[in-house]
């Protein structure tokens, strides 16, 4: 049967029928060729094998292939997975979630809210001993100005010193005795971890604070009295130059700002964004909410099973229950990472119209265990480079002695921060932080490896030291020291 002799039609004119009843314009004939190509009367012996190929996923391809498809599955057999742990959980030990069962006592609240009392006092009696500081200071420069001989200048830099000493050991006495109690408090009478966590956090985040306001006021009480310094000084103190920013003002908006890092002047916001606030409020709530959900249902049963292997050191099992809880202890790592560092901090931050919110940089993506250390909790490394790793090397120290001493520093904090809460103080921590050193010397070639190949292999090896081995190994101990002294291992004793 014969087709019309147009094959195709005028723009003009609407789109035509073949007879087989299909469309076509006139940029194409019936055969769906475009125009003014002549249709091949012999279908069966089209070319197709014309150029030599590569596959896509020979080396000798040239063309990149994407694999997002293989992402999409990754995710989809993930969220699949952890929907069958999470009916498995259902069927096997119900809703383990209660509000009323709760395990805090009235004497954790009172206790707790005594130790919060106590610190305006503490930072009263730093202020005091600034402010006696900086009044000897100021009398030392009304001598200079009278007598500017050279023995008069030797005598101002033994006062100098003399009142660096005694300002430098009431420091230190007031700072250890608050920290001494609160820990002595929390280990002996404070036994809900979480309430004893809060207190320990606050204490020793209070003992970094009044560090660096002991130390940086020391400098700028040297620059004062040495005028050729102040030129090294930075030009955002400028606005409040020493002593005007000994102020129990400037003193408590230091308290209270999300830093651990002394200046006189910060950078400022303009004003209080209250929506803002109410959002990072509510993501924080949110998270909270979310981390004890998943510790009760989730958490609790693997480290209660776990107790039995670990008292007859069941290796395989061990094992087992490290890979199964590395899940659950990764997501509330993740949870309690973003609900700290992006809602609370940030939340507190526009509250205190604090301008820098650098808190962490991208360690997910670390290529060796230095720069997630370096990236992950900023205030914590700015304090250390600044108070501690800096101070050691304008010394003499060489970087290797520094970056040692800021670690046995952190293991110790660490340990506090953990052991006391939880009245087992293990060592595991504290071990858990040096045996950082070694790693940071194995994955730091990683990171200068021009091939992408090395950085990898350094962000793989964090992620597994760090998540998959570290966190739940360490949860497991400590919950077995926990149960070895309140719960059900001492009853099998």
């Amino acid at each position: 049967m014969g087709v019309t002799d147009k094959s195709s039609v005028t723009a003009s004119s609407p789109p035509s029928k073949a007879i087989n009843g299909s469309l076509h314009t006139k940029a194409e004939d019936v055969s769906g060729q475009p125009k003014g190509k002549r249709r091949s009367k012999y279908r069966h012996v089209a070319a197709y094998h014309s150029k030599s190929q590569h596959s896509s996923l020979s080396r000798e391809s040239n063309t990149s292939t994407s694999f997002l498809g293989f992402r999409n599955l990754m995710v989809i057999v993930l969220v699949a997975m952890n929907l069958r742990l999470i009916i498995e959980n259902f069927m096997k030990y119900g809703v383990l979630i209660c509000i009323k069962c709760h395990d805090y006592r009235k004497q954790d609240v009172v206790l707790g809210s005594m130790l919060f009392a106590l610190a305006p006092c503490q930072l009263f009696i730093v202020y005091t001993l600034e402010l006696a500081a900086a009044g000897r200071a100021k009398e030392t420069i009304g001598r200079k100005k009278k007598d500017d001989s050279a023995e008069e200048g030797e005598r101002d830099q033994r006062a100098f010193r003399t009142i660096w000493r005694f300002a430098l050991s009431f420091h230190i006495l007031n700072t250890l005795l608050y920290l001494t109690v609160t820990s002595y408090v929390v280990y002996y009478y404070i036994h809900h971890p979480g309430i004893g966590t809060v207190c320990e956090v606050h204490a020793i985040i209070l003992a970094l604070k009044n560090w660096s306001y002991a130390f940086t006021n020391r400098d700028l009480r040297e620059a004062m009295l040495n005028p050729s310094a102040e030129s090294a000084l930075p030009e955002l103190y400028s606005s409040c130059p020493y002593p005007r920013n000994i102020t129990l003002g400037n003193l408590t908006y230091f308290w209270l700002a999300p830093t651990l890092v002394y200046q006189p002047v910060y950078p400022r916001s303009a004003s209080i964004r209250w929506s803002f606030v109410a959002k990072r409020m509510f993501e924080f709530l949110c998270l909270s909410v979310f981390i004890w959900l998943l510790s009760a249902q989730y958490a609790a049963p693997v480290l209660r099973n776990s107790i039995d292997k670990i008292a007859v050191m069941d290796i395989a099992s061990i094992l087992e229950r490290i890979m199964k809880l590395s899940t659950i202890s990764l997501v509330i790592w993740l949870a309690g990472f973003f609900a700290i560092f992006q809602s609370f901090l940030n939340a507190l931050a526009e509250v205190m119209r604090f301008g820098d919110r650098e808190f962490y940089l991208d360690w997910w993506n670390s290529p060796s265990l230095g720069v997630y250390w370096r990236s992950w909790n900023r205030p914590v490394y700015l304090f250390m480079k600044r108070h501690v790793y800096s101070p050691l090397v304008g010394r003499g120290y060489s970087p290797l002695t520094a970056s040692i001493v800021v670690f046995t520093v952190s293991a110790l904090l660490h340990e506090l921060l953990v052991g006391i809460p939880t009245h087992t103080l293990i060592g595991v921590a504290l071990v858990g932080m040096l045996f950082q050193l070694p790693l940071i010397a194995l994955t730091a070639p990683l990171e200068k490896m021009k091939d992408p190949s090395g950085r990898i292999i350094g962000n793989s090896i964090f992620w597994i030291s760090f998540c998959v081995v570290g966190q739940p190994l360490g949860a497991l101990l400590y919950f077995f020291a926990w149960q070895a002294k309140y719960g059900s291992v001492s009853r099998m004793a």
